[in-house]
């Protein structure tokens, strides 16, 4: 993975529209930039950047590779990215990017409105930023739609009704990216059976330990699969209804399950084995998995 030990720090997007060669935002808290307007900019982000305000970008007819993360995306149809306040990015990019729009948005624009709050039930923001969106012919045209009339706004003279109309817009944007990624976690089987595979894997190997020194962190877990922790528990929770912890519960079930019937171990043994500071933690998670107590399970075998 690669490191970056002193990323550029940007607060504002006036700040950033400069760093570009941009001229100042129409709008104090909102921007839309297409990146035709920027391929010649004299901007040099190689050791990372870290934007103070939301990102939602679509990126279209790219000829080469983008590197969101610790991944590789090919970027054959048009795919979005969001990017939140405080997320370090970069981009590896073989052949300069021909189309596409970003809309830019600071926290102070939602201040006051309910989206503020809303906003962090959007998964997609606080993802690895590996995770684009892939989107169809249709669903492009319907995103794009939405940011043309971003732009129509933005490009108007502002008044009363300016920040109310955006903000619509863009809560409009958001809603149905949630959708699309909802879709995208079905439509992409084959990916995210490899993740599920994978995830199997790891999880077998951590509790085919001797001594375990503790439960697995969810965070522990996704990022050995470099994804997310919240990408992980949504594609988790599309194809199997369980979020992560839940997964990490049921191999711990397995491998107690497997203890309680193979050895005379006491349950007190069992639990302090398998990571549990407190047995009675164990039989209680135990029992609400199984609707049986640790002893009551071995009594079958015996």
């Amino acid at each position: 993975m690669k490191k970056f030990s002193n990323p550029i720090i940007v607060d504002t997007i006036s700040e950033l529209h400069r760093r570009n060669n941009l001229p100042e935002p129409e709008h104090p808290l909102v921007s839309f930039v297409r990146f035709e307007e920027i391929l010649h900019s004299p901007a040099n982000f190689e050791k990372g950047l870290i934007m103070n305000f939301y990102m939602i970008a679509i990126k279209k007819d790219v000829k080469g590779k983008i590197r969101y993360g610790q991944n590789y995306y090919d970027f054959d149809e048009g795919v979005m990215s969001f990017i939140a306040p405080g997320q370090l990015c970069y981009e590896e990019v073989e052949y300069r990017i021909p189309k596409g729009y970003m809309l830019l948005f600071h926290p102070d624009f939602l201040m006051g409105t309910p989206l503020a709050r809303k906003i962090k039930n959007y998964e997609f923001f606080s993802y690895a930023i590996n995770e684009a969106l892939y989107l169809s012919k249709k669903e492009e045209t319907l995103v794009e739609g939405i940011m043309e009339n971003v732009a129509q706004e933005y490009h108007n003279n502002i008044d009363r009704f300016t920040h109310d109309l955006i903000l619509s817009h863009i809560e409009m944007l958001l809603n149905y990216s949630d959708r699309f990624y909802n879709r995208q976690f079905i439509t992409r089987k084959q990916a995210n059976n490899e993740l599920l595979t994978r995830m199997e894997a790891w999880l077998d190997e951590y509790f085919a330990k001797d001594e375990i020194t503790g439960l697995p962190a969810v965070k522990d877990l996704a990022a050995h699969l470099n994804v997310s922790a919240g990408y992980l528990s949504s594609m988790l929770r599309a194809h199997t209804g369980q979020n992560a912890q839940q997964h990490i519960h049921g191999k711990l079930i397995e491998k107690a399950k497997e203890i309680l019937s193979t050895t005379p171990l006491t349950v007190s043994e069992i639990a302090y084995r398998l990571g549990f500071e407190h047995p009675q933690s164990f039989s209680k998670l135990f029992k609400s998995k199984t609707d049986v107590s640790p002893l009551e399970y071995r009594k079958l075998f015996n």
